[in-house]
């Protein structure tokens, strides 16, 4: 889309309406910004939505990036427990950077689109093992160019997991490209 000095873009996702600020991230590139932190109404349907689509899927974890999709997948992970059968849908978030509590861990490159510089994605040598030979279910909040998605899936190819299915709220237009991806609305880039 074209950027015409626009400030906010709107967009409805799971019938809720949202007004986003379109912040630039390069010399001729603009984005909307989707922060779910905070909306709690917003981040809880989107949540539902995306759980009630997983529900069809065989898995045995979740898998999600540090920081802004941890209230999506915890909520994701909430809708696809069955407290009542003490049954809890356990999940795991690959970290940004090394912790020192940390035993053995796995760690890849990553470049996105939010970030100027190049990041590590990094699983916990314990969670490594919990997911290893396992069959997960990727959710992020936003997939731009795939650059986070294709380094949680090398990742998971390092403890040979499963990726059985990829979920999103939003898929930016024009980046990653995945038949298989679920997305709940898109969202477009703007540019010169």
């Amino acid at each position: 889309m074209r950027y015409e000095g626009q400030e906010y873009y709107e967009i409805t996702v799971v019938g809720l309406r949202r007004r986003l600020p379109i912040v630039q991230v390069t010399d001729s590139l603009w984005i909307a910004a989707f922060v779910l932190w905070g909306d709690v109404e917003l981040t809880n349907a989107c949540a539902r939505e995306i759980a009630a689509r997983l529900r069809s899927y065989t898995f045995d974890y979740l898998v999600s990036l540090e920081a802004k999709a941890l209230p999506l997948v915890h909520m994701v992970a909430t809708y696809l427990s069955d407290p009542e059968a003490g049954r809890y849908c356990p999940y795991v978030v690959c970290r940004k950077s090394t912790k020192n509590y940390m035993k053995n861990p796995i760690t890849v490159q990553v470049k996105s689109i939010t970030t100027a510089s190049l990041q590590s994605l990094v699983l916990d040598g314990a969670e490594a093992d919990r997911l290893r030979g396992r069959r997960v279910a990727v959710v992020d909040d936003v997939v731009s160019t795939g650059g986070s998605m294709r380094a949680v899936e090398e990742l998971l190819r390092h403890v040979d997991a499963e990726i059985v299915a990829r979920a999103t709220v939003l898929l930016e237009e024009g980046g990653y490209h995945n038949p298989d991806l679920i997305y709940l609305a898109t969202l477009p880039i703007f540019t010169r």
